[in-house]
């Protein structure tokens, strides 16, 4: 497993994507008894893992995905067995499910129920069609308060992209950025101050980890310990407060329909859909790689049929 994360971070994998795919690793030893090398395993030993993952403990396409995704790398770079020929296993059935979607009344009545940091963040998340992880891993240096833009970095498949800065959060974020230099200024005097940067800048820029703009917008209350450098950083909140706080928000708001996070960057497409934007704009807002996927809004927006002609009234 030690090869396995030198391997991960030779090809500069994400540290979420590192524990994942050794977790699966793992998994797939412990099936087969956990005495045996995978190298003396093969291509009809991963199909059996991954239908066992699907027949037996009904686990979703997506999950399954991500299991074969760990085996192919385990097998073609860390091995260099690469798996002959196509996997075919059991393979769960993948169904497309029109995303759920708040009234504008619902999100309105969700942020009041909210306070505080938590608030902000949630604004955010509708505001500007964040993901969850794009607004926590946010920065002072992303955020343009003179252009009124956001600009996210690394977002998913790794893709940059910016996005509309709400008018009626400039003030509060304003608050929050300058709340975040103050405790980087006492983690300084501290003998801290500094933050987790992409290796290669790191490198280039010793320094950077240090300054301002580096800083996340949304920073721990507590230092830790990086899991890489072994170095006392201050990291970013965890997402499980901000995913907690919108559930309760919802309960306390009577809102009955199966509420989370990224129920919100629904919310705040379909709604911009429905205020005219053109969706080839909003794909590029999102940050979808294919107008198919930003598509799936038009069939949860509120649409006026009051307009519209029965074929009985043309007889």
């Amino acid at each position: 497993m030690d090869q396995v994360r030198e391997v991960l971070r030779y090809h500069h994998y994400a540290y979420r994507t590192e524990q994942s795919y050794c977790q699966w690793i793992l998994r797939y030893i412990h099936y087969f008894g956990g005495k045996t090398h995978p190298n003396r395993l093969g291509a009809k030993d991963v199909e059996q893992f991954l239908s066992h993952l699907v027949t037996e403990l009904k686990m979703s396409a997506s999950t399954q995905r991500q299991a074969l995704n760990a085996l192919v790398f385990l097998y073609r770079h860390v091995l260099d067995l690469p798996l002959d020929g196509e996997l075919a296993p059991i393979r769960s059935k993948r169904q497309q499910r029109v995303p759920t979607v708040l009234t504008q009344a619902e999100v309105q009545r969700l942020l009041a129920a909210m306070t505080g940091r938590h608030a902000l963040m949630a604004k955010l998340l509708y505001g500007s069609g964040l993901r969850l992880m794009e607004c926590i891993r946010l920065r002072i240096q992303d955020v343009d308060f003179g252009q009124g833009l956001i600009f996210v970095r690394g977002g998913k498949g790794g893709k940059d992209r910016s996005t509309i800065l709400p008018e009626n959060l400039r003030g509060e974020l304003q608050d929050q950025v300058e709340a975040v230099k103050g405790l980087h200024h006492q983690d300084l005097e501290e003998g801290f101050g500094e933050v987790y940067i992409p290796e290669a800048l790191a490198r280039k820029y010793p320094k950077a980890g240090r300054e301002n703009g580096w800083q996340w917008v949304f920073p721990s209350r507590v230092r830790s310990i990086d899991p890489r450098s072994s170095r006392e950083m201050r990291h970013h909140v965890l997402e499980s407060g901000l995913q907690k706080a919108v559930k309760r928000a919802a309960k306390q708001a009577g809102i009955d329909k199966k509420t989370s996070c990224h129920t919100l960057r629904h919310s705040f497409a379909t709604h911009m859909l429905e205020n005219g934007v053109n969706i080839r704009m909003l794909q590029e807002l999102l940050g979808h790689a294919d107008v198919k996927t930003t598509e799936i809004y038009t069939h949860v927006m509120a649409r006026d049929i009051r307009q519209l002609q029965s074929p009985l009234d043309n007889l």
